[in-house]
């Protein structure tokens, strides 16, 4: 990166994504690419990821992030997707037979941040 090129992720990075996890309403998820373009930054949804995995903050609900296809990445931690599993539920979120959620009704776009 150039000196001169804006840095898309800067300092107090996680706290905007936590911000913005934390509006998503109860019994509703967003994908971590709407996280990313409700910061204004579409292309950092990894980011979005990296930034829930260091979580440390109990008031923040992460398990409502799911990936675009609806289902939840477990990316080898099968018990955090088991818990994102049951904590989605407990709020009425229904899954498929194929573990996906059918975006189209729970699905909620967080408002864009700029």
């Amino acid at each position: 990166m150039r000196d001169d090129e804006p840095r898309v992720i800067k300092p107090g990075f996680h706290a905007e994504v936590y911000a913005i996890v934390r509006e998503i309403p109860f019994g509703r998820v967003a994908t971590y690419g709407d996280v990313a373009s409700a910061l204004g930054a579409p292309s950092v949804a990894r980011q979005v990821g990296w930034a829930l995995a260091a979580l440390r903050e109990d008031d923040v609900p992460w398990h409502r992030v799911v990936n675009a296809q609806g289902r939840i990445s477990a990316r080898g931690d099968l018990a955090r997707a088991t818990l994102q599993r049951t904590l989605l539920e407990a709020e009425g979120v229904v899954f498929d037979a194929l573990g996906c959620i059918a975006m189209s009704r729970y699905r909620s776009r967080p408002r864009p941040r700029i």
